[in-house]
């Protein structure tokens, strides 16, 4: 069955647009205009993934993207008519899995929403073992091991890289990674980060100064690309 995914725009031909596009590649939709009723339908229909305009009338979809956070990991797409950097990077602070800005191609936004729904279907594994392209998680030994050898990490850097292992493809701002590794009472800076990525850069790539699976998103922070998607570019 194909995957459900909840719309939230306040604006009715926007919805309209994303809908038919959707329903044509069998995805099973459902639509919310104000930000209260997306939380109420997305606690209700626990869609699989969720299309989130910022600008909504009565709750800020910012506010919404931080809610459902707290409750649940499922992938949101935030979509906005603003372009500036500081919007994105709010959204990914606020856990966004991908943003699109308006006006967008609806191929575009198709090509994101089956992006997202791979990787996390792919990272979302709850067992002992998780494979993802050359890396394997002993997840209850904390080992990762990358073509079978055994990778010499900290607990941090053990950490860092799992978060990245399963979450291929997703842009995790400085402050984001700061907050989950080392906790949100940490009251170090965003160059601890920086430092640690190196080190794994070190013993994960065959090149550290050419980065193939850490790469850094300028003015963001960074992502972990697995070699399928290397191959894909």
């Amino acid at each position: 069955m194909e995957a459900k995914i909840l719309i939230v725009d306040d604006e009715k031909n926007i919805v309209e647009l994303i809908k038919f596009h959707l329903k044509k590649e069998n995805y099973r939709v459902i639509e919310a205009y104000k930000g209260k009723d997306a939380l109420d339908l997305y606690r209700k229909e626990k869609p699989d993934l969720i299309i989130l305009d910022v600008m909504l009338p009565d709750m800020g979809g910012f506010e919404v993207c931080k809610t459902i956070r707290k409750e649940s990991r499922v992938p949101i797409i935030m979509l906005t008519a603003k372009g500036e950097e500081i919007d994105k990077i709010l959204g990914f602070e606020l856990g966004a899995d991908d943003y699109i800005t308006k006006p967008f191609s609806p191929r575009e936004l198709l090509a994101r929403i089956k992006a997202v729904l791979k990787r996390i279907r792919t990272s979302n594994i709850d067992t002992n073992q998780i494979q993802v392209g050359p890396f394997k998680i002993n997840v209850n030994k904390r080992e990762i091991y990358k073509n079978d050898v055994l990778l010499e990490l900290k607990p941090k850097e053990f950490d860092l890289l799992k978060l990245f292992i399963t979450n291929p493809g997703r842009v995790f701002t400085r402050q984001y990674l700061l907050e989950q590794i080392w906790g949100y009472d940490y009251l170090g800076d965003t160059r601890t980060v920086d430092v640690h990525i190196r080190r794994l850069r070190q013993k994960i790539e065959d090149n550290d100064k050419n980065a193939t699976y850490i790469k850094t998103v300028h003015g963001v922070g960074y992502k972990f690309v697995v070699e399928s998607e290397q191959a894909e570019k």
